[in-house]
């Protein structure tokens, strides 16, 4: 059975999968709309007259996803899954991957163990493609296979990664970009240095998004990806991340970083078509602004 089509004339959705898909049963096919089995241009539809347009591709998906926003035991929620990559909404005081101190409290591990439906011996599993830092809540992807990690890798320059910070004190100006570079040479703490041999240029586009006394919710877009790149930048600003300590944060108010990865949008590694999510700040930083 052909797995996909693409649309050439204006069309519902449940009349064209009865025409591209002649042989299935009607009920079948009502049976795919119904348990989300049915994508338009990658994400699963269950509208039966959803408007089709020229250039739309229509499959039909046999393996399980898991629906938007299943959240796992560690809390993390998938955001969106198909067959080559799977997007989650990461909590913070997560790991990325794992390291000597912990193996299983990690969002490589949970998300294993998800497509693995807990069986050990299966051979399920994701790829890394970026990280974000334990302290830090918000969007990641993972590959579900390693030629979908290499193209997103290969293509990462393309993504647009936006986050929202609550820091301490007050930014100068009301929009700006921050230009350094980095020294990352220790694990555990980076800081910023005159050009070298030793370091790489970060850049970060910032917007405020709000006041209040002496606290100020921040915009921020990546240009570059450096390690604890935004974490830096701000406190050479004087304005560092509520509960950062290792970078001069003197307040932790909800005992936990105050940084979250809001925005993600990148072309899918198969299809190259345009992806896009977002995910609220959560409501106990939102509301220290």
């Amino acid at each position: 059975m052909p797995k996909s089509r693409t649309v050439d004339q204006p069309a519902e959705l449940l009349p064209f999968l009865f025409t591209s898909w002649p042989d299935e049963k009607r009920k079948q096919v009502r049976t795919w709309l119904k348990f989300q089995a049915v994508t338009v241009n990658d994400r699963p539809v269950s509208q039966f007259n959803h408007p089709l347009q020229p250039g739309d591709v229509v499959a039909i998906r046999s393996d399980r996803f898991a629906a938007p926003k299943t959240t796992l035991p560690s809390g993390l929620k998938i955001c969106f899954e198909d067959a080559a990559v799977i997007v989650i909404d990461k909590p913070a005081n997560l790991l990325s991957i794992a390291t000597e101190a912990e193996q299983e409290r990690t969002a490589y591990f949970q998300l294993t163990d998800y497509l693995r439906r807990g069986n050990e011996q299966a051979r399920d599993r994701v790829w890394i493609v970026h990280r974000l830092d334990r302290e830090t809540s918000g969007l990641m992807v993972f590959a579900k296979t390693e030629q979908a990690k290499r193209a997103l890798q290969t293509g990462w320059d393309e993504a647009t990664k936006r986050y929202e910070a609550v820091v301490e004190g007050r930014l100068r100006d009301d929009a700006g970009t921050f230009s350094s570079d980095l020294d990352e040479r220790n694990l555990l703490r980076v800081f910023s240095a005159p050009p070298s041999e030793f370091t790489r240029h970060a850049v970060t586009h910032f917007r405020v998004l709000a006041r209040r006394e002496w606290r100020t919710l921040v915009e921020l877009s990546l240009e570059t990806g450096r390690r604890h790149q935004l974490r830096v930048q701000l406190a050479d600003a004087g304005c560092p991340i509520i509960g950062d300590k290792k970078y001069g944060a003197k307040s932790d108010p909800v005992k936990r970083l105050g940084l979250h990865a809001c925005g993600l949008r990148f072309p899918h590694p198969e299809t190259r078509r345009e992806m896009s999510f977002e995910s609220p700040m959560p409501k106990e930083l939102l509301k220290l602004v």
